[in-house]
């Protein structure tokens, strides 16, 4: 990867990710994060949630991938982390669209690492804060 030629501000990658319930399930099992939120909408509403919503490592795990995807082979992640701040609620009967984009947030040539601040949102609202990959060349 030429670091000298990216810019900071410049828009790297986008994805949109579709989450189902049957994804979720699917989620827990890999996961073992079986907390009925995820899957049954009573409890979900039982404790003040508007329905079943994705795990959040689910949704740390989609947005980051933008930043894998754009390193490729050449490039690795070496730090990441992220704020939730709102939930990404599935329905029941359709998929919740996340779309994820990543621009270049810092690039240092000496140590050859560039970070990429990245956006998630879902329905028109910013589901992850202050999402940073660090990529190592």
């Amino acid at each position: 990867m030429n670091l000298e030629s990216l810019s900071v501000g410049q828009e790297v990658s986008s994805r949109e990710f579709s989450f189902t319930r049957d994804a979720l399930v699917k989620y827990a099992g890999a996961s073992g994060d079986f907390n009925p939120i995820h899957y049954r909408d009573d409890f979900a509403k039982s404790v003040g949630l508007e329905g079943v919503l994705a795990h959040g490592m689910l949704t740390m795990g989609a947005a980051c991938q933008v930043a894998i995807d754009w390193a490729g082979e050449s490039g690795q992640v070496i730090d990441y982390g992220v704020r939730f701040t709102k939930p990404v609620y599935v329905p029941a009967d359709e998929s919740a669209k996340l779309v994820v984009s990543g621009k270049i947030g810092a690039i240092d040539l000496e140590n050859r690492t560039v970070r990429i601040d990245l956006s998630a949102v879902c329905n028109e609202v910013a589901v992850l804060g202050k999402a940073q990959a660090v990529v190592k060349f």
